[in-house]
């Protein structure tokens, strides 16, 4: 019996604070948010920018399996899920009411000293407009939105793909807690 219980506690993953560098996260690690830094941002937020109003609505979940740099661990990250409607009310985007699993919006750390979380952003179909969005938090209520997409290429999409990035290309968005 005193073997299991010795197997089991070794057997348990590794527990990191959560901006530990990637090289110091080892397999199957548990990278945690011990501070609540990212408790402030969850809710549901919009803005509006260019005729169209962004709903997004931010939870937190804890031991996200993530698979990055050869390696697989768990983390507490923001999840993000949005609606698009253009000016008329039509849904232009939904993520949130309709899943797509090609579709990822989720945090990968913070910067506090910018009091930033930093979010990776899959793209849209055929992984069009994925990089990087950054929330800024302003104040209880309000946050910045930057989104720096690296790559706008559609080559590879089948034709009748939609392709439009329906998320705001722009730096310094606000948006408001609802």
């Amino acid at each position: 019996m005193l073997g299991v219980i010795v197997s089991f506690i070794s057997c348990k993953a590794q527990t990191f604070p959560l901006n530990t560098l990637m090289d110091d996260i080892p397999q199957n690690a548990y990278v945690k948010d011990f501070n609540n830094e990212l408790r402030p941002y969850i809710g549901i937020y919009k803005a509006v920018h260019d005729g169209n109003e962004i709903t997004l609505y931010i939870t937190k979940e804890e031991n996200k399996l993530t698979k990055r740099a050869n390696k697989q661990f768990y983390r507490d990250a923001l999840v993000v899920k949005y609606i698009v409607k253009n000016s008329a009310g039509v849904v232009l985007q939904d993520t949130y009411n309709f899943n797509n699993p090609n579709i990822r919006f989720y945090s990968i750390g913070t910067t506090p000293l910018k009091n930033r979380v930093d979010f990776i952003y899959s793209g849209t179909n055929c992984n069009v407009g994925w990089g990087d969005i950054y929330l800024s938090k302003i104040n209880a209520t309000q946050i910045s939105w930057d989104y720096r997409p690296d790559s706008m290429l559609t080559d590879k999409c089948p034709p009748g793909t939609d392709i439009n990035i329906y998320l705001p290309v722009v730096d310094n968005l606000i948006f408001t807690k609802q």
